[in-house]
């Protein structure tokens, strides 16, 4: 029986413990390997493509300065007008036809420079900061947004200058078909703005039922 105890009985001296081995997180990578690179490299890269649409602002400077040469020349070029106008005394049916083609043609100065205006600031909404302190209609969520007041715009400008041309007196037959031209014109800039709202309507109202 005492021998029997004794081969039963190990020293634990005589078996030591199996090395226990820990594995590294990360899949055995160590942490200066080539793991964490791609996604610094793939950071800079979003962040540059996130930062570079501040290269808009060269494009809303040019538009801004543009728009304020347009205005600032219209406003000086309405003041020659009338005082030239004044100063020559032709109050007659002639003065009077010559004095308001020209106010015709300033206004269609003043519409482009209401336009590039236009154009800048909704660049600056869309790209750069879209919470500018501005009235509603001057907000812009999207380039569809945009392209809509411009077609607005641009159709009051196409207006007047038909009626510059109308008032100069030019023949009948150029008349009618610069008037067509125009009106093929307004349609086209019209018809996607027309289908496009009625699309919106129709998905409002398929979502409204659903």
């Amino acid at each position: 029986m005492a021998g029997t105890g004794e081969a039963g009985t190990s020293d634990p001296r005589e078996s030591p413990a199996a090395p226990v081995t820990v594995q590294p997180s990360g899949g055995g990578r160590s942490p200066g390997g080539g793991e964490g690179e791609p996604q610094g490299l793939s950071r800079v890269v979003v962040v540059g493509f996130a930062r570079s649409r501040f290269i808009i602002i060269l494009a809303v400077l040019g538009l801004l300065l543009s728009a304020t040469a347009m205005l600032l020349y219209s406003a000086i070029a309405t003041v020659v007008t009338v005082w030239d106008a004044f100063a020559r005394g032709n109050f007659g049916a002639d003065g009077a036809k010559r004095f308001s083609v020209d106010l015709v043609e300033l206004t269609d100065t003043t519409l482009l420079g209401a336009v590039l205006y236009i154009v800048g600031l909704g660049l600056y909404e869309l790209f750069i900061q879209p919470d500018l302190p501005v009235p509603g209609w001057l907000r812009f969520r999207s380039l569809s947004d945009l392209k809509a007041e411009l077609v607005g715009v641009i159709i009051v400008l196409l207006g007047v200058s038909f009626l510059g041309y109308v008032v100069e007196g030019t023949g009948l037959g150029s008349i009618l078909e610069l008037g067509a031209a125009i009106a093929a014109v307004i349609v086209a800039l019209s018809l996607p703005n027309i289908v496009g709202r009625r699309g919106h309507g129709g998905d409002a109202g398929a979502a409204g039922e659903s």
